[in-house]
C-alpha cells in the first residue's frame, strides 16, 4: 500500500511538473508578442501567432453598448510598424491566469497601456493558443477590452 501511495504520488508531481511547463511556455509565447510589439517588430510578432490568427476588441457604441470589432491582422502589423520611433508606447500585463486542456490553452492578461509615459487606458486581452506540432504554443484568437475607468 505504501508503495502505491508513492507511486500515485510520483505520478501527481510529474503531472503538476508538466502543467507548470506549459504555461511558462505559453506564457513566453504571449512574451515574445508584446516584445515585438514593443520593438515593432513585425517578424518577431508573426512568430507567435498562427497563419490564421483572429484579432477582435470589444468596444463600445455611442449609447454605451458593447461593439466587437474585427481588425486584420496584417492591418494590425501595418499600424505597429508606422508608429513614429518618436512616439513610446508600452502594454503592461499586470498578470497571466493561464488555463490549458491538451493542445488548447486560454490566457487572461489585465494589462495598463501606456504613450509616452502617460496612462492612455487599460482593459484585459484574452488569447487562445494552440500548440503546434506538439512543440511550439502559436495565438490563433485574440480579444481585448479597453476603457479608460476602473483601472488597477
Amino acid at each position: 500500500m505504501k508503495n502505491f501511495f508513492k507511486i500515485l504520488f510520483c505520478l501527481f508531481s510529474l503531472s503538476v511538473s508538466a502543467q507548470e511547463t506549459e504555461e511558462i511556455a505559453i506564457k513566453k509565447t504571449i512574451e515574445a508578442f508584446f516584445d515585438g510589439f514593443h520593438q515593432q517588430d513585425s517578424v518577431q510578432i508573426k512568430n507567435t501567432v498562427s497563419n490564421t490568427v483572429i484579432m477582435q476588441t470589444i468596444a463600445t457604441d455611442e449609447k454605451g453598448n458593447p461593439l466587437v470589432k474585427t481588425q486584420e491582422f496584417s492591418g494590425f502589423l501595418k499600424s505597429i510598424v508606422s508608429i513614429p520611433e518618436s512616439t513610446k508606447f508600452e502594454e503592461i500585463l499586470n498578470s497571466f491566469t493561464i488555463q490549458i486542456d491538451g493542445p488548447m490553452a486560454n490566457a487572461w492578461t489585465p494589462y495598463i497601456f501606456k504613450i509616452d509615459g502617460a496612462f492612455h487606458h487599460c482593459g484585459v486581452n484574452s488569447f487562445q493558443l494552440v500548440k503546434e506540432d506538439e512543440k511550439d504554443w502559436k495565438i490563433i484568437y485574440i480579444i481585448d477590452t479597453r476603457r479608460k475607468e476602473n483601472c488597477k
